[in-house]
């Protein structure tokens, strides 16, 4: 095994994990999902059959990842967040194999207890605030708040809030990479 897995954990047979994975307490892993290299789950996650999680994915506590979702390099998905995966779901009326897709792109954050309703993809480096509802499409660097999520501004991939100069530019406090803002997105230059 070229993966942690912490004694509780259940893992099915037939899932993929990257090396230097590691899978806490309570956890389940169920069967033909994929979890790429250097991915941490947290506490009580479930993976769900046929989930995809990119490289270096970061899972925290309490979060479900239901089937239909795909997790690109680097993303973040905070405490207790959720996913769903049916637009109209009734217990007494079967819909499997009716999952909506949700693709989440690389570095993307979503903040604790945030809601993603399925269908709707999330751009590279968006950055989903806490406890927002989800219920449309986030492009890519975009800030979003609020139920429903509603667009406040734009965010670095080094994770700081961009403010842009007359000349539609900025620069990440931080990392000092500079971004472009045209015709409503942005793109690190």
């Amino acid at each position: 095994m070229d993966y942690f897995k912490h004694e509780t954990a259940v893992i099915d047979d037939d899932c993929k994990i990257g090396k230097g994975t590691r899978i806490w307490h309570f956890s389940h892993i169920m069967s033909e999902s994929i979890i790429g290299e250097g991915c941490n789950l947290g506490q009580n996650v479930v993976v769900s059959p046929g989930v995809i999680l990119g490289k270096n994915v970061k899972v925290q506590n309490n979060v479900s990842i239901y089937s239909g979702v795909i997790c690109e390099d680097d993303v973040f998905l905070g405490p207790s967040m959720v996913f769903t995966n049916v637009t109209n779901p009734r217990s007494a009326v079967n819909r499997r194999g009716q999952y909506s897709k949700t693709l989440v792109k690389k570095g993307a954050t979503i903040g604790a207890n945030a809601t993603i309703v399925c269908g709707y993809d999330i751009g590279e480096f968006a950055f989903i605030g806490a406890g927002a509802v989800v219920t449309k499409e986030v492009p890519a660097y975009a800030l979003v708040v609020g139920n429903p999520a509603k667009q406040i501004g734009w965010m670095s991939e080094y994770g700081h809030r961009l403010e842009f100069d007359n000349n539609n530019t900025a620069i990440c406090p931080e990392s000092k990479d500079k971004y472009k803002l045209e015709n409503n997105k942005v793109q690190k230059i």
